[in-house]
């Protein structure tokens, strides 16, 4: 499991595919991903659960790919 502590403000975040899906904005508690809303098409913040992190080093890797992160995340104001 990844540790939270490892997930850093302004990381990039990629699927699984090596696609850009955002950036972090922020950890929403210990369990979720906030992602910036200033490279989001609809222009929200979109939640993504920590377990969907497969790894990070100087970005954060999904294990799902773009199409599904982006089917699946969940987006707030």
């Amino acid at each position: 499991m990844i540790n939270s502590d490892e997930i850093r403000e302004r990381m990039g975040v990629r699927a699984a595919d090596g696609r850009h899906v955002g950036t972090v904005d922020h950890m929403d508690g210990t369990s979720r991903i906030k992602l910036t809303r200033t490279d989001s098409e609809d222009g929200k913040h979109h939640l993504i659960p920590l377990d969907w992190v497969d790894h990070v080093d100087a970005h954060v890797h999904l294990s799902k790919n773009a199409d599904e992160v982006r089917s699946q995340w969940f987006a707030v104001n």
